[in-house]
């Protein structure tokens, strides 16, 4: 017979990965909305963030009770503190794809600015980086998690490309700078989301071989001085 604390714990997971779902779409509907100028669309990301909070509640209600009433021992522990870590990073995906879709908004309110390739390239990347890094909390995978580690600093460079690019642009051509920025808030958002899931990634892995490697590369460094 199962444990009580199994099927919580599963029905943990699958909230997150409805949140992660949510999420993933929520940042392509961003995306379609600056690409295609469609208002109505930055409407409905602005929408479609509420449900995402209502499950991050979900969460953290799961997770107390667990907390509470199951007394999960060390493995299922780490498991229900990190599904909260992950909870918390998806909340903060939802609200950068609103931020992108502000921006959609308002460059849909001025003179047309072509989206440049190496911004739509640094938004598959991002997603790209979500997807593998949810995929690697649904198999609790800390292989696939290292892979996304691993491919951060390509998003870093992505984005110093589009901004550097944008603060060309706006030099050459001032009329244009209001559209400049907002390209550069994107690109700024999307690294974040880059990030977020980097944070997924160091979950799956403290979950995984109980080993923490958040600010890993930094504290090394910082030990060498």
């Amino acid at each position: 017979m199962a444990r009580i604390v199994d099927r919580n714990l599963e029905s943990l997971r699958e909230t997150a990965l409805r949140m992660g779902s949510l999420s993933e779409a929520i940042l392509a509907k961003s995306m379609r909305s600056l690409t295609s100028r469609d208002v109505a669309l930055c409407a409905e990301v602005q929408h479609d963030d509420l449900e995402i909070d209502r499950l991050d509640i979900a969460i953290d209600d799961a997770v107390l009770e667990i907390l509470a009433t199951q007394s999960p021992v060390a493995s299922d522990l780490r498991f229900v503190l990190s599904t909260k870590a992950v909870a918390t990073d998806l909340e903060r995906v939802g609200d950068l794809a609103r931020n992108i879709a502000k921006s959609a908004r308002r460059l849909a309110e001025i003179a047309p600015v072509e989206i440049p390739p190496k911004l739509g390239t640094l938004a598959s990347e991002a997603q790209r980086l979500l997807r593998k890094a949810l995929d690697s909390y649904a198999d609790t995978d800390p292989i696939r998690a290292r892979r996304v580690l691993e491919q951060d600093d390509r998003i870093d460079e992505s984005e110093e490309r589009v901004i550097r690019d944008a603060i060309a642009e706006i030099t050459a051509h001032p009329e244009f700078s209001a559209q400049e920025v907002e390209l550069i808030l994107i690109a700024k958002n999307l690294e974040r989301v880059a990030d977020h899931a980097t944070n997924i990634a160091e979950d799956v892995i403290l979950t995984a071989e109980s080993l923490n490697v958040k600010h890993s590369e930094k504290l090394a460094a910082a030990d060498t001085i």
